[in-house]
């Protein structure tokens, strides 16, 4: 889209949209972000590395939510779609949104193993594990634009059991 257009959708001047967000990068970069903390996926999530159980729970419910919203499902594949012509568009959301919320997960459980309860002698990978395992069904079937409302009242168990599961093992 053109930043006339942004400008437009939002009612201010494409001089304004300029003057916050510099570039139509940085603007990509800022909406992603700001999908994230609107779901509840930032830091502060996961900021007691006490109650484990409580906070990967929480944050199993909200980046659940996140990764199968409308928009992230269309950005994402937008994002496949062009990744060979445009490959510096995939950079960008890798870094704004699954690479950053796979940063905060990794130092949360960074954080978990030493209090001793659990060991994540990995901790990007077990990051990486927990987000896959999350995506499940739903999102895969989203990715190819299949229904999934057969899947959506199971969402919730499904996400719980995961967060048990992934606990169990580590």
């Amino acid at each position: 889209t053109s930043m006339d257009e942004v400008a437009k959708l939002a009612g201010v001047s494409k001089q304004t949209v300029y003057s916050h967000f510099g570039c139509k990068d940085d603007l990509f970069v800022a909406s992603i972000e700001s999908k994230c903390l609107v779901h509840g996926v930032n830091q502060e999530l996961l900021s007691d590395p006490s109650t484990p159980e409580a906070s990967l729970s929480l944050f199993a419910k909200h980046f659940g939510e996140v990764i199968t919203s409308p928009e992230a499902v269309t950005v994402f594949k937008a994002c496949v779609s062009q990744a060979d012509s445009h490959p510096e568009i995939s950079q960008l959301f890798y870094s704004a949104g699954p690479k950053h919320i796979l940063g905060l997960l990794r130092d949360y459980l960074t954080r978990v193993s030493t209090l001793g309860v659990y060991e994540f002698n990995h901790p990007q990978h077990c990051a990486v594990r927990l987000c896959l395992m999350i995506f499940g069904e739903v999102r895969m079937r989203l990715d190819l634009g299949l229904d999934v409302s057969d899947l959506l009242a199971e969402r919730e168990q499904y996400i719980n059991e995961t967060v048990e599961m992934f606990l169990r093992a580590y």
